[in-house]
């Protein structure tokens, strides 16, 4: 048995019940191949993969906090240090229902990549919790966040752990559990990213992670011979990553005809209005069936269907899975030329593969939505300056780490004979930067 089948094999054993987290690791695996099989005997030695997989450690605690009513609720949070080899863990928290273990090591194991290929010093981490922000009161959600960093603050801190926004933690969760950090430790350190602008926050933090998904898939088409401008995109989700898509492929010159929430999809041939999504989803924090008081010719859909409008390019942005097979065929069949992800492996592996054999230019998440992560390192190096840089020069930084990646990863993917393989390029370029710094730091 190989190194990589007998590596796949144990994961599975040792990590029962965690699907998501296979799923990563396969498909991480499975394209490292050929740099593996070139090094296997020293890998194997070294026991590098079984390293790789294995997170440096996993927090799982109680978070308990008291409702409006009086009652108290109890949610489970946990903290996924995975990889620190080239830099203090980094990664977001994500406060959705569907949290678990396996969900947050999956997440943290592709940020080992992610933030590796940005370039910049970061390691892999990830963390989060069971709890639901939608529905919750102010006062509920800053009791919750209270709660929660009161614990996670034993084990984090600006040069070992840095966490971040993800799903269901936006600026008001982060300020939250910043004021409570600061409180019980009596420091002042840029401890959490995407901060608030008053208080160590980055300009163009915000819309980076959706700014960074345009500026890759831009460089992507030009390196294959096309133009975004005039395009036909597609787009799933209305959080903060498909709000950014959205305003900068317009600004690109291209036409965004949908998005989604958990509920439905619109659908607005004339282009979706940027101001009036804001508004709903920003402002008022509602659901996108208001979206036709502003478009009355916009069409709502329950459900699920936004891979079925025709486009020349698909951006999910959304949640992990959420583009199948069947999806990877209607867009194949409706003439898309390009797939980049903005959301963490949103594409299922039949449907990644389904688009590779078709042509499709596929950018996989840990390459295509790293314009986050990479702006919050931006965010750790202002706060360790005590400087603020300007929107200009955040988001000049942000497009050139952006084209930077698809380049390095279109290089490692010609290295290894895989030219337009750019899942396979992804992986190889973030693999042998982290895997260099384990092998120099023997056997930690």
């Amino acid at each position: 048995m190989s190194y990589v089948d007998e590596v796949l094999e144990r994961v599975v054993a040792k990590n029962p019940a965690e699907p998501e987290f296979h799923q990563a690791v396969k498909e991480v695996l499975e394209s490292l191949r050929p740099v593996i099989e070139a090094n296997e005997e020293r890998y194997r030695k070294e026991a590098l993969l079984e390293r790789l997989v294995e997170p440096d450690r996993q927090f799982k605690f109680r978070v308990p906090w008291v409702d409006d009513k009086g009652q108290v609720q109890v949610n489970t949070g946990y903290r996924v240090q995975f990889n620190n080899s080239i830099g203090p863990y980094k990664g977001g928290l994500r406060l959705h229902p569907s949290v678990n273990l396996g969900i947050i090591k999956f997440l943290g194991f592709e940020q080992i990549f992610k933030n590796s290929l940005t370039g910049l010093p970061i390691g892999g981490g990830k963390g989060g919790s069971d709890f639901d922000p939608k529905g919750k009161s102010d006062r509920e959600v800053m009791a919750f966040c209270q709660s929660f960093m009161t614990e996670l603050c034993k084990y984090i801190g600006a040069d070992t752990d840095v966490p971040a926004g993800d799903i269901g933690t936006g600026a008001r969760e982060i300020g939250d559990m910043f004021g409570q950090y600061k409180r019980i430790k009596g420091l002042y350190e840029g401890v959490l990213t995407g901060k608030g602008l008053t208080y160590g926050g980055s300009l163009v933090r915000t819309e980076a992670t959706g700014y960074g998904l345009l500026y890759l898939t831009e460089e992507m088409l030009k390196c294959n011979g096309h133009d975004i401008a005039g395009k036909t995109i597609v787009v799933s989700g209305s959080g903060n990553v498909a709000i950014y898509a959205i305003e900068k492929a317009q600004q690109m010159g291209a036409k965004v005809v949908t998005c989604s929430d958990s509920n439905g999809w619109v659908y607005d041939p004339e282009g979706i209005d940027l101001a009036a999504l804001k508004e709903i989803k920003e402002v008022k924090r509602a659901r996108l069936t208001e979206y036709k008081n502003y478009r009355p010719n916009s069409e709502y859909h329950e459900g699920r269907g936004v891979w079925t409008v025709k486009c020349d390019v698909a951006l999910p942005c959304a949640t992990q899975n959420e583009l199948f097979l069947e999806d990877a065929q209607a867009l194949v069949a409706n003439g898309c030329i390009a797939v980049a992800e903005g959301a963490n492996m949103p594409t299922t592996m039949d449907a990644t593969e389904y688009l590779q054999k078709n042509g499709i230019l596929f950018a996989p998440g840990k390459a295509a939505n790293a314009g986050g992560v990479a702006t919050s390192a931006l965010e750790m190096s202002q706060n360790s300056e005590r400087l603020s840089w300007s929107f200009e020069e955040v988001d000049s930084k942000l497009k050139g780490i952006m084209v930077n990646i698809f380049h390095n990863l279109d290089d490692a993917a010609k290295r290894y004979g895989k030219a337009g393989d750019y899942v396979a390029g992804a992986n190889i370029a973030g693999f042998e930067k982290v895997a260099e710094a384990m092998l120099a730091q023997g056997v930690a």
